[in-house]
This record gives structure tokens, sequence and C-alpha cells, in this order.
């Protein structure tokens, strides 16, 4: 995830850029309406700004956004009363956080903006089971950085695993979610063939896919 940052307290602007950095995003940061334009022309997931800087507002800067597209704005404001409320809403933010702020409660902000706005951030189209990364967005599956290729159906049923984790699904839910490309139902003993194979692919030494007998699977 990259981000704008615009922030002209130096010791908020570190600290924003430590956890930041923590959290595995990247991020270009300015301390000024003027920096923080010269920065725009670089693609971001979501923008920070600060309300009060030292040539202009940070809404200069959300009109400057706004007439390039629709990126995510979360302002940070000094004040939580109604009127900058107001203000930050009406200039386009997607949202506001008054100072001084938690980091945790900065970071589920901007993942609950990029869900609303129909962003996803790169931690979240990444699904882990067990030693393998599944990236949702892409439809790829790795392997400390191998890709394990998947057949059509093998990862159409993997994603029924994942959308149900945890629960036990029988082999009959299971059939009746699965199709085959051609369209035709998948039957009980080729549904078996497609839990061997991506056990096969997906399993290093530990199980994914548990059998619970009399019930069904579960993805672990």
């Amino acid at each position: 995830m990259k981000i704008l940052l615009v922030e002209d307290d130096p010791i908020i602007q570190e600290g924003l850029k430590l956890a930041l950095t923590s959290e595995g995003c990247s991020f270009n940061a300015a301390s000024s309406v003027a920096e923080a334009k010269s920065l725009l022309n670089d693609d971001y997931d979501i923008c920070i700004l600060d309300v009060m800087l030292p040539d202009g507002t940070g809404y200069d800067v959300c009109a400057e956004i706004r007439k390039r597209g629709d990126t995510p704005v979360i302002f940070l404001t000094a004040c939580d009363d109604e009127l900058h409320t107001v203000l930050a809403l009406e200039n386009g933010a997607d949202d506001y956080i008054a100072k001084p702020f938690r980091m945790r409660e900065l970071m589920a902000r901007i993942k609950a903006v990029l869900r609303r706005t129909g962003r996803r951030t790169e931690s979240e189209d990444v699904v882990k089971v067990g030693s393998n990364d599944v990236n949702i967005r892409t439809g790829k599956v790795f392997r400390g950085g191998t890709e394990i290729i998947l057949t059509a159906m093998e990862y159409k049923l993997l994603l029924i695993f994942i959308n149900n984790r945890g629960a036990v699904l029988s082999r009959q839910q299971l059939l009746h979610n699965i199709w085959d490309v051609a369209g035709d139902y998948v039957t009980d003993n080729t549904l078996t063939v497609y839990v061997k194979r991506l056990r096969e692919k997906l399993e290093d030494g530990d199980e994914v896919i548990q059998t619970v007998r009399g019930l069904g699977y579960r993805l672990k």
C-alpha cells in the first residue's frame, strides 16, 4: 500500500513513518502544500493530510487530488468539533481523525476507508494457507516465492475452503458449489480427485485440508 503523508509536525511525521513502515506500507512524505502537490504524480492507495500547513491547508492538497481522481483521503485535524468535521467532509475527506490519535486507530481507519471505497490493502489480498500465500486479487498461489500452479477447478475449490475457513464442509456442500469449466456437475469421485490433488500441491509436511470423518473437510 502506497501512501501520501502530508504533515508539518516533524515528531508526528516521524511517528507516522515508523508506524506505516511497520505495517508494510511505502509512502512519500511532505510538510507543505507546495511539496505535497509536487508529489501527486505518483499513484497512491490513500492520502493522509494534515489540515494546517505552513503555506495553506490540507484542503488545498485535497482539491488537487480530487482534480486528478478519486484517491481516498483522511484528514488529520487538531480539533474534533462539529465545524471542523463538516469542513473536512465538505472538502472531500473520506474520513478524519483528531489529534492526538493512536496509531492502531489510524491503521484501522485506513483499512476501513479502503474497504468502503472498494479498494484493498495488499495484505488483505493475500491469505495464508499453511505455508502458501494465496493472492485473491491475482488468483495466484506461492510457497517460498515459488508459484504453485493450480487448475481452474482446484483454485475454485480452494476459494470455497477459504471463504468457509474453519467450518466443516460436507461433500454434498462442495459438490453443490463446484461446477467444472464445461458447466457439468462434478461427480463425487471427481471431487475426491480434486481434493487429493489440491492437498498434494498445498501441503508441504503440514496438513492443510483436514478430513473430518463422517462429516467432510475443513481448511485449517
